[in-house]
């Protein structure tokens, strides 16, 4: 089986990120997923998934506040199997993350 981490790239200064920070990891972690919280304002974190949010998104044009990343062998080649962007209800955030297919 495939492990899969749910990289959050997010800010303290969006207010949309905060509320979701009170579930995301909670649903990430019930459907059996390891979850990362990676804040731009801390540079050592940031630092070590920055290829990952730029391999998404090359210019950062087009991501959303916050972006989740789904990825797997994350500290190897990593592959990204699916996003989710922006705030949403936690239902609507967990069946977002549900219909994210591995191969």
């Amino acid at each position: 089986m495939v492990s899969l981490t749910v990289l959050k790239f997010s800010s303290q200064d969006c207010g949309t990120c905060h509320r979701m920070s009170n579930y995301d990891a909670k649903v990430a972690e019930e459907l059996g997923l390891a979850f990362v919280s990676v804040m731009l304002q801390d540079t050592d974190t940031y630092r070590r998934y920055r290829r990952v949010l730029l391999a998404q998104y090359p210019g950062k044009e087009g991501m959303g506040w916050p972006t989740y990343l789904v990825v797997s062998k994350l500290e190897e080649d990593f592959e990204i199997h699916g996003e989710v962007k922006g705030g949403m209800a936690k239902g609507d955030f967990r069946e977002r993350l549900r219909a994210i297919q591995v191969p």
